[in-house]
């Protein structure tokens, strides 16, 4: 009787391990943080900033205004350059005036419009405005943040997985991503590169153990165009039960 109670002790024991083995192998995702493409925009031009078009958090569509600077000195040099080149048109026209002449004076219509145009700051994407540096009636010099905006069509998060299982997977590889906050929502994914060198894992792991592991960086891009996943939210990430060891 009692070695029947061992053999069914034994037998429970290794069935338990079987079935945590395969549960945890099947519903273990990797996590990652997800980001977004910012962009950064700056004048290329001192001057004072006469408004913002738009406030952080809003929507902006790709070339809409952002900030636009105080620029009378460049919209009035541009207003007399074009004026100066329709009167040159006309004097070549009637013989008056060069080749030449009415070149250079369409050269600085074209220089003084240009400049002019720096005046007006525009988004290069679609996407939402994340912050907003200065205020209203400062003064900027060339190359300063004005503000950031991020891309937001698409998203992507780095996870970290195990050496031994880097050479199941590849670019291109479609994946599942999970938000604890939809649990019963699937974002579909996409490998887009995989580190070509192995590293530790990441301090933020939380365990020791983790930490000690070599992984490789891969990254997940997922489609957002309604705009559900956001830059800082964690998410789920699972690998093909068959590329998983299973």
């Amino acid at each position: 009787m009692k070695k029947k109670m061992i053999l069914l002790i034994i037998i429970a024991a290794v069935l338990t391990a079987v079935y945590l083995k395969t549960r945890s192998a099947g519903d273990f995702r990797y996590s990652g943080t997800l980001e977004a493409t910012e962009v950064d925009l700056s004048s290329r031009i001192s001057g004072v900033i006469s408004r913002y078009a738009v406030e952080e958090g809003e929507q902006v569509k790709k070339d809409a205004l952002v900030a636009a600077l105080e620029c009378e000195d460049l919209r009035l040099a541009a207003d007399i350059a074009a004026k100066d080149y329709e009167r040159a048109v006309e004097l070549y026209a009637a013989g008056s005036m060069s080749k030449e002449n009415s070149d250079r004076l369409k050269y600085k219509r074209d220089d003084s419009a240009l400049k002019a145009g720096w005046c007006t700051i525009k988004s290069p994407v679609a996407g939402r405005v994340l912050y907003t540096f200065r205020e209203n009636g400062e003064l900027v010099a060339p190359g300063v943040k004005i503000a950031t905006v991020a891309d937001l069509s698409s998203v992507w998060a780095y996870i970290y997985v195990p050496h031994d299982l880097i050479v199941k997977i590849k670019p291109g590889m479609e994946l599942k991503g999970i938000l604890s906050e939809l649990p019963d929502r699937e974002f579909a994914g996409r490998i887009s590169v995989i580190n070509e060198e192995a590293e530790f894992t990441p301090k933020n792991v939380q365990t020791a153990r983790e930490r000690t592991r070599l992984v490789f960086g891969v990254k997940v891009t997922f489609p957002n165009e309604d705009g559900i996943l956001k830059p800082g939210m964690t998410i789920e990430v699972k690998l093909p039960e068959y590329e998983s060891g299973q």
